[in-house]
Order: C-alpha cells, then sequence, then structure tokens
C-alpha cells in the first residue's frame, strides 16, 4: 500500500470485498444478537440469560474490534512509521486501550 492510500491520510481503509464481506457478516450477526436481547427484555427473560447473551456480544464486538486493529497495524500504522511519524504509535495504543 503506498502512502497516497493509506488510512491515515484520508481516514479511510481500502478492504477487499471478501474482507468486506467477512466484517458485514459478523456485524449483522452481532445486530441479530442485539434483537435477541431486546426481545429477551420484552419477554422478560431471566437475567442470568439476558446477562450471557449481553456477555457474548460483548465478545463478538471485541472480536471485530482486534480485526480491525490488526488490519491498521499492518498497513496505517506500519506505513507511517516508515515515513518518519512515530506519533502514531501513541494513536495505536490509545486505540488498544479502548479495546481493552
Amino acid at each position: 500500500m503506498d502512502s497516497e492510500n493509506c488510512c491515515c491520510h484520508f481516514k479511510n481503509t481500502p478492504r477487499s470485498d471478501e474482507t468486506s464481506k467477512q466484517l458485514r457478516n459478523r456485524i449483522n450477526r452481532i445486530i441479530g444478537q442485539l434483537n435477541g436481547i431486546q426481545k429477551m427484555l420484552d419477554d422478560n427473560r431471566y437475567c442470568g440469560d439476558v446477562l450471557n447473551q449481553i456477555a457474548a456480544v460483548e465478545s463478538a464486538l471485541q472480536s471485530v474490534g482486534y480485526i480491525i486493529l490488526e488490519e491498521h497495524m499492518q498497513t496505517c500504522v506500519i506505513e507511517e512509521v516508515k515515513n518518519g511519524n512515530t506519533d502514531i504509535v501513541r494513536e495505536a495504543v490509545e486505540l488498544m486501550k479502548k479495546l481493552k
């Protein structure tokens, strides 16, 4: 990836169709899980069951976050460090903290 296409310059990341499809599928599953939680609440389901589903959604979201973080590290961060911008490392650390 050349520096003119790096996500850090334009704040976007060109992704392959396959990667975009996989991320979209994961997000759609998460949306389905959230809708399921909403239905569980509407049905006054047992708190423990609802909490288990919430934990599953949190885990799924974190997994998507790690995939995108890895992509960011392998593209934008590497490119920026090669170009002498070491401030990008601080940004990457802050992003990692947000994902826990």
